[in-house]
């Protein structure tokens, strides 16, 4: 059953999926939102025990203030938190879909070690690209993200199952899934067709803000750099 809840998520992932770099910041703050809603939901059951009120209450008042410190960060660093984006996303994908290639044959402390490279190594590329590459990433990572809410591979209940256990465990889904793939291409496709014909600058023309951030492009860093 799909709740206001669950679609708001899948139009959310939409929005990033589509349309997240070419509004880089709106879709930087909304992605910081996301992110610290969900760390602010899977705190509460651990601050039930310290804050006397009803457990719905606080969950939700933490998921608001997560949101809220999470879109202020985001907006306010808004190159820190491509930096940030990018090793998160890069970490996920060096130990779920790098890490068990050079794992599978491997058991025990060896095992573990290449995951655990294998995911140092994610992040560490994940953010050199989004320090070098900002607008590249931030395609790259919206698309990424997108995908995992439009594509339900992350629901709420798998949030409340993270929170029961307070574990990442249940929010961790197959990145070669059908559905999750077929959003990421397409989403990583249109953004960078919107790039290349044009369509970011009346985009950005449109929203308040956009130009702050958006105005600077992979293009333009490398020729400063040259």
């Amino acid at each position: 059953m799909i709740t206001p809840l669950s679609a708001g998520l899948v139009v959310a992932g939409l929005l990033l999926a589509f349309v997240g770099a070419a509004v880089s910041v709106y879709a930087v703050t909304l992605t910081g939102v996301l992110v610290g809603a969900g760390a602010g939901y899977l705190a509460a059951p651990n601050l039930a025990g310290l804050i006397a009120v009803d457990g719905l209450v606080l969950t939700g008042a933490a998921a608001a203030i997560g949101a809220a410190v999470g879109g202020f960060l985001a907006y306010a660093g808004l190159s820190f938190a491509v930096v940030a984006i990018g090793g998160l996303v890069g970490g996920f994908a060096g130990r779920f879909a790098v890490g068990p290639m050079y794992a599978a044959d491997a058991a025990g402390i060896e095992g573990t070690l290449l995951l655990v490279g294998a995911t140092l190594a994610g992040v560490a590329v994940g953010a050199l690209f989004g320090f070098v590459m900002s607008r590249t990433t931030l395609v790259v990572s919206t698309a990424f993200i997108g995908a995992a809410f439009a594509s339900r591979s992350i629901t709420p209940a798998t949030l409340d199952a993270a929170a029961a256990e307070t574990t990442v465990q249940p929010l961790l889904f197959d990145v070669t899934a059908p559905a999750f793939l077929a959003v990421f291409a397409l989403g990583a496709l249109s953004q960078l067709g919107l790039f290349k014909f044009g369509y970011v600058t009346k985009l950005v023309a449109l929203l308040p803000g956009a130009r702050r951030w958006t105005a600077s492009d992979d293009d333009d860093k490398g020729a400063e750099g040259a």
